[in-house]
């Protein structure tokens, strides 16, 4: 059953899909910016040093730039899908928009609220990379006519107060998983180019290594501080993982048309993620998750079937819908807690933090 959502078929209702705040949506984040600004990288000195050297020299500066057959490919393509594949795909795009988008937000507050040297420069590079993400994508949407007011986006979508340790750790998590998707699609796609719907999935390479490096800039911060991955706050690293992997989960499974016009199994592209996702943090975070557990592989099963159970409660409304979405809310609240109270796997952290993106 796919959420219960109005459709996507003018520019309003983008724009409105946007603006919501759920479970399943991107948010937007503000944080303590006088924390931020006492931030002290100097133990990692060297390799933050040579990382501001990569963003200086912007790699990526001329890679956001519709080639001709871009156009082309959009008409050619795009008539060939269902509707209801035509409605998962703009899902996606409005989805990815806004969580670039939010980056970009989160970000520049940051450097405009921050005297900090190396915390300013380093988001002045981050926002620089996440706002031609979100207009990249933008672009795409005016192809069917929904491109979204950015600026309005800003002025209307609710903000959620984030301490800095929990930005450090849902935004590295957000920008690595960011990366193992987009690099699963690109090489599957790579390999099987008759299932590229869509020009936008040629730019996925280079793209997601804009996002890889974004995570490697959270990891020193963490490596830096290192009392942040030890004691009670290992509890809070293991919330985030598995808050994180549990939305991607639900969420993907809610459309799986778009994985399926990849030729991708949704479950098998998800777990690919989640061993990919889960290799890149063992370099700043002393503990993972056992995803191939088939206790966690059917934790996450429940928790989809409460989320369509929800869905069809508040699909059929009237008195007796608030009771079912109610139990559901508790259904999902046991599941979770049996997910988090799995027992997580241990490793040292290697001396060296920068990884390359190898995937």
């Amino acid at each position: 059953m796919a959420p219960v959502t109005a459709p996507i078929e003018t520019a309003r209702d983008a724009n409105e899909k946007a603006v919501q705040s759920t479970l399943l949506n991107p948010r937007f984040y503000t944080t303590d910016f006088d924390a931020m600004d006492r931030i002290d990288v100097e133990p990692v000195r060297k390799e933050w040093d040579l990382m501001m050297q990569e963003y200086e020299g912007d790699n990526n500066h001329d890679h956001f730039q519709r080639d001709a057959a871009f156009a082309d490919e959009v008409a050619l393509l795009m008539p060939q899908l269902s509707p209801e594949m035509r409605q998962e795909f703009l899902d996606f795009l409005v989805s990815s928009l806004t969580s670039e988008f939010s980056g970009c937000i989160l970000y520049n507050e940051i450097r405009k609220h921050v005297t900090n040297p190396d915390i300013k420069q380093l988001m002045t590079y981050m926002a620089r990379d996440e706002s031609r993400h979100a207009g990249f994508i933008n672009q795409s949407l005016r192809d069917f006519g929904l491109g979204i007011d950015l600026g309005d986006l800003k002025r209307t979508k609710a903000y959620t107060y984030f301490k800095p340790k929990y930005i450090f750790y849902a935004t590295y998590l957000s920008e690595k998983i960011g990366y193992a998707r987009y690099i699963t699609i690109f090489r599957h796609l790579e390999k099987n180019p008759d299932k590229r719907f869509h020009p936008i999935f040629r730019w996925f390479e280079r793209w997601c290594n804009d996002e890889f490096r974004h995570g490697e800039s959270f990891a020193l911060i963490m490596r830096a501080n290192p009392h942040l991955l030890r004691g009670g706050n290992r509890l809070w690293i293991k919330f985030f993982l598995l808050a994180v992997y549990a939305t991607m989960y639900v969420r993907d499974h809610t459309r799986p048309m778009l994985h399926e016009a990849m030729g991708l199994e949704t479950d098998e592209y998800d777990y690919t993620v989640f061993r990919i996702t889960t290799d890149i943090s063992k370099q700043v975070f002393p503990l993972s998750l056992d995803t191939d557990n088939p206790k966690f592989r059917a934790g996450l099963s429940r928790l989809f079937e409460i989320s369509k159970a929800n869905d069809a409660a508040k699909e059929k409304g009237g008195v007796f819908s608030y009771a079912t979405r109610a139990v559901c809310g508790i259904q999902a609240f046991w599941t979770f807690g049996r997910l988090y109270m799995m027992d997580t796997l241990e490793h040292e952290l290697p001396i060296n933090t920068r990884m390359a993106a190898s995937w």
